[in-house]
């Protein structure tokens, strides 16, 4: 069954009822923010990062520590490239079946994994890299407690085109084209599921946008903009 019709309802109910999640932000100018889960991955994350080089996109990828471990090499090219790293878990399991101390250490050997594979001190990782998104986009409010009491920040979405089910790129751009406005969070997929496409659609979804002046913002900048802050 296909959900693609459901997101922006989901979005318009849960958005008010947990504010301390980013969901979205209402900046000044045209700007959205790219992100991507599930990578990295070998053969789908090179062209991406090919692609968005080639428009001058920064992203926000949201890393399975489990495809870091895997592939650290390509996870480096990501953080060497200057884009925006957040967590998506160890590996997809869903965080309300975790434990409390499941998630936790879901999370720290993901933080673990992007401080090997990026050469970075593991404090600085801690510090730094502190966005997580739940697999599924799937939590409750015990889920988002634990996480700001470990100092996380969580990140939800506004745009959801269903990419992993592979609809066929024209159908996914058309999907966000049609929910997309300044300060949307979208969210496409650099995984096994979606990222066989992900290269072209963010090529044409960033060309329309560009297009209608749109600028992309990082997670970082977009928390800046959801507060009200100016970042430079």
């Amino acid at each position: 069954m296909m959900f693609a019709p459901l997101y922006p309802y989901l979005y318009r109910v849960l958005a008010p009822i947990f504010p301390d999640c980013l969901w979205s932000a209402k900046p000044t100018q045209p700007q959205v923010a790219l992100t991507f889960d599930d990578g990295p991955h070998p053969q789908y994350t090179p062209p991406l990062l090919d692609v968005l080089d080639q428009l001058g996109v920064t992203a926000s990828f949201f890393w399975l520590g489990a495809s870091v471990r895997r592939y650290p090499e390509i996870a480096r090219a990501v953080f060497e490239r200057g884009h925006w790293l957040g967590l998506h878990g160890d590996t997809h399991r869903a965080f309300p079946r975790l434990s409390s101390r499941g998630l936790q250490m879901s999370l720290e050997a993901t933080q673990g994994a992007i401080a090997n594979a990026c050469d970075r001190p593991l404090d600085w990782v801690k510090a730094q890299v502190r966005d997580v998104r739940p697999p599924n986009g799937l939590f409750t409010p015990k889920t988002l407690h634990l996480l700001q009491s470990w100092q996380y920040r969580p990140v939800m979405w506004s745009v959801v085109p269903e990419d992993w089910r592979r609809p066929g790129v024209q159908r996914v751009c058309d999907r966000v084209m049609k929910q997309v406005k300044p300060g949307s969070l979208i969210v496409l997929h650099d995984g096994c599921y979606g990222g066989q496409d992900v290269a072209q659609t963010t090529l044409t979804i960033v060309e329309q946008l560009q297009s209608k002046n749109y600028q992309f913002v990082n997670i970082q900048q977009l928390w800046h903009l959801k507060s009200g802050v100016q970042s430079g």
